[in-house]
């Protein structure tokens, strides 16, 4: 660095000494750089692990590393982006003066989900993998309809026993793509209630396969499997890793193995490798994320990894990690970590036990009201659950008590139909062979069912899948008015010379023609209408419509507002979240539904030992989400719906096994019965009757 830089303030300044172990590891180079070993940074909760790996980044670029010699691997596109922004801003201020500083906006060209990177690899390398550049990817949705189809068209939906919904059948491919195992170990692993359709499956998927291939399309699944196989070629695993000469991974934890398999392949020895992630906060696996790929890093490599841990929270009160540390000590397997904090005020975590479900309702409105009286706004407030139905009965109340609140873990934007629908507009536009978005464009003309739909398709497969010859299609009487509007669109969707960002136009025409549809489909004008302005100017952020397209289906937006802005910023509302979907987020005050025995642990997980202990770093997650206040509620009784006239009314809930009397210790217990109409109704005096004494002097 010249002196313009020295002057600057040390750019790592803000770290404690082992973020900066982990930001500086390796060796710098005479003629610039770094030449680093595999380093293996264990991030607690709340320690700074994005604010680490930003500056380990940072660190990489001051010290001479090009930036296009990076590779950044992240789990969620938001993270990559943050990132990107994190480092950009520690370089600028670094390098202020600098010469050859790296200009904004030109740092971390190479970063990205697994994904999308792979997208990206995959579309450079289409002629080596026989696959046409302009390929089409499926999002979930998309691939669970092209399931469908395969199924009906086999005939293996008119089964005299109920043959497997699609859902099912493509959460079966995806674990067995993704953990590497066959598809008997998955079914048995998993599945077992499936296990007499093996063969069958074993069809359907292959008969997938082809039909993704001739369609040239990829799911998700794909883009890590094709990529798997590009870097299982030696020659091809070799140029790949050549391009980089660092490749961070954040969040390994959640990898599954097929991504581990992948950064073996392409760097086999680890050099310049650094991996980023919590053991502890494994919680994926029914995404075939595997928690071994982490906690076996260090051995793949001789000599073996750099383990740096980072144990100093930023984000809780001593008392909350005091009952976080007690709760994960107790796991079989893990890099023991013992998590402190500077914030040393705030009371224990509460345990509270309630009556029931209205009870538990009842009790958590009314304390998040009393916090917000004291200070606290709705929004750093948060309610957690195992499963999404767990909130209903509180939603009620909230609903009741007229308190705002959104709920993270249910329907997604893009899993809505009619913004499905025109993205299956822009998506066979851009891709006529994408016979899933075919069908649901066509779908939408009145009188094209599903057999006009097959033989439209059909017709322009004949005809070399160009939109040209759709006009001579003959379409049903019922479709005639809407046919000729309908050809002009997809010709001019499939136009290729046009100005680089004209394509933005598409989705304008796409809207304009879809309307009048849209009326005819759905209820709830206005809302639908709102939903696809705002898709409308999404847009206008890509520069190409095929990377408009990609990165909305590999990491979709979770509303509408999502990628405009944030939306009713002067609002106040509650957040109620399952807590997968917590994880990565922070609130001052969390309380937790339902710990019981049969939540958690889940009762689907008491079988295997290693789901038990994935579901107690279920529980830490959700404990080390909590800044200042942490309250678990566990009700004595869970009414029973839809028994019989005999049957009981109630079951009564297990103390979790979670708690054991050593967590117990670090809390704080309280009981809260239900308000009724006698709760004025005290004893007055205080006088005390030796029952206990007297029952057993009677034997």
């Amino acid at each position: 660095m010249g002196e313009a830089a020295e002057i600057q303030n040390d750019y790592l300044g803000r770290l404690n000494p082992a973020q900066r172990q982990a930001a500086t590891h390796g060796q710098l180079v005479n003629d610039g750089g770094v030449r680093a070993g595999p380093l293996l940074v264990i991030a607690g909760a709340g320690t700074g692990k994005t604010m680490t790996l930003a500056h380990r980044v940072a660190h990489l670029i001051i010290q001479g590393v090009n930036p296009e010699r990076i590779l950044l691997l992240t789990f969620t596109r938001r993270a990559a982006q943050e990132m990107t922004r994190r480092v950009e801003t520690i370089v600028r201020q670094a390098l202020r003066g600098e010469t050859n500083a790296p200009a904004s906006g030109n740092v971390l060209t190479w970063s990205g989900t697994f994904h999308s990177i792979a997208n990206r690899l995959l579309r450079r390398y289409a002629h080596n993998l026989d696959l046409d550049p302009g390929f089409s990817v499926l999002d979930r949705g998309d691939a669970a309809d092209l399931i469908d189809v395969v199924r009906h068209e086999h005939g293996l939906s008119r089964k005299s026993r109920r043959f497997p919904k699609k859902d099912t059948c493509l959460a079966i491919y995806s674990r067995c793509v993704n953990s590497g195992k066959s598809l008997p170990e998955s079914l048995a692993e998993t599945y077992p209630w499936c296990a007499d359709w093996e063969t069958e499956l074993r069809q359907l998927f292959r008969f997938y396969v082809e039909y993704k291939q001739r369609c040239q399309a990829l799911d998700y699944d794909d883009l890590l499997l094709y990529w798997s196989h590009l870097v299982g070629d030696e020659e091809f695993a070799e140029e790949l890793g050549s391009w980089f000469d660092h490749i961070l991974v954040d969040e390994y934890q959640d990898t599954n193995v097929l991504q581990s398999n992948i950064l073996n392949a392409i760097r086999p020895d680890g050099s310049g490798v650094t991996v980023v992630g919590d053991d502890a906060q494994s919680i994926y696996s029914f995404r075939a994320a595997e928690v071994e790929n982490i906690l076996s890093f260090p051995d793949q490599f001789m000599p073996s990894a750099r383990i740096i841990s980072l144990e100093e929270n930023y984000r809780s009160t001593q008392a909350i990690l005091d009952s976080a540390n007690c709760l994960i000590a107790e796991s079989t397997r893990q890099y023991k970590k013992n998590l402190f904090s500077e914030k040393k005020s705030g009371g224990k975590p509460v345990y509270v036990t309630v009556e029931d479900g209205d009870a538990e309702a009842e009790y958590v409105v009314e304390a998040i009201l009393a916090s917000r009286e004291e200070g606290t706004q709705l929004k750093e407030q948060a309610v957690l659950f195992r499963g999404s139905h767990h909130s209903d009965r509180l939603e009620i109340e909230l609903v009741r008590r007229n308190i705002p609140y959104v709920k993270y873990g249910g329907l997604k934007f893009l899993e809505a139909g009619h913004v499905k629908d025109l993205l299956s507009i822009l998506k066979w536009g851009d891709n006529p062979k994408n016979k899933v978005a075919a069908f649901r464009v066509l779908k939408l003309l009145p009188g094209m069912g599903p057999a006009n739909a097959g033989k439209c398709f059909d017709y322009l497969a004949v005809n070399s899948f160009t939109f040209e010859s759709l006009p001579q299609f003959t379409p049903p009487a019922a479709t005639r008015n809407d046919w000729a509007g309908f050809c002009n669109l997809m010709r001019t969707l499939a136009a290729v010379e046009r100005d680089e960002h004209a394509w933005q136009t598409d989705v304008t025409a796409a809207r304009r023609w879809y309307h009048p549809h849209l009326e005819r489909l759905y209820d709830g004008l206005e809302t639908r209408e709102a939903d696809l302005e705002q898709l409308e100017q999404i847009s206008g952020k890509y520069a190409t419509r095929e990377r408009f397209l990609t990165e909305l289906t590999l990491d979709p937006p979770a509303a509408a507002g999502d990628l405009a802005g944030d939306p009713f910023l002067d609002e106040d509302y509650l957040i109620l979240s399952t807590v997968h979907s917590a994880k990565g987020q922070e609130w001052d005050a969390v309380y937790l539904l339902n710990f019981s025995d049969g939540n958690f642990p889940s009762e689907f997980a008491t079988g295997k030992p290693e789901l038990i202990d994935e579901e107690r770093r279920l529980l830490y997650v959700a404990m080390t989400r909590a800044r200042e206040s942490l309250t678990l509620i566990a009700p004595l009784r869970y009414h029973v719906t839809q028994q019989r006239r005999d049957g009981d009314k109630h079951v009564y809930g297990a103390r979790s096994r979670f708690m054991s009397e050593q967590l117990m210790a670090t809390m704080d217990a309280a009981f809260r019965g239900r308000r009724d109409g006698t709760s004025q109704l005290q004893p007055r005096s205080d006088k005390r009757i030796a029952v206990a004494e007297r029952l057993k002097e009677m034997w």
